[in-house]
């Protein structure tokens, strides 16, 4: 059985979260690029904290997302000369996790 100012505390603590919602800025917030992937972040070492290339890498930012699937594949199956460490690198990631970082880098202005 509640005790009555139990009961008045607790009525007070759904009122106030109810009008907490009913005010809330329900906008979502505008982005202008895509928050980056945690797998992303294996990426920057050689590609650069945004894609952007660097020591001879290629440029990933606004890499159009079918093309960047498409190579990875060719390094994943040995159809890209293994002269870079990507061949290994590409066999890691799964097909969702590819999409992900390929989703990821075509968002990312050049």
């Amino acid at each position: 059985m509640f005790h009555r100012p139990l009961l008045a505390l607790l009525t007070a603590g759904a009122l106030a979260l109810t009008a907490g919602a009913a005010f809330a800025d329900t906008k979502p917030a505008k982005r202008t690029q895509a928050a980056p992937p945690l797998i992303a972040q294996a990426c920057a070492g050689c590609h650069g904290q945004k894609g952007q290339g660097q020591n001879g890498t290629p440029v990933l930012a606004a890499y159009n997302k079918d093309n960047f699937i498409r190579v990875w594949g060719e390094f994943r199956n040995g159809q890209r000369p293994a002269a870079t460490i990507m061949p290994r690198i590409a066999r890691g990631y799964s097909d969702e996790e590819v999409t992900v970082l390929a989703d990821y880098f075509a968002s990312i202005p050049r």
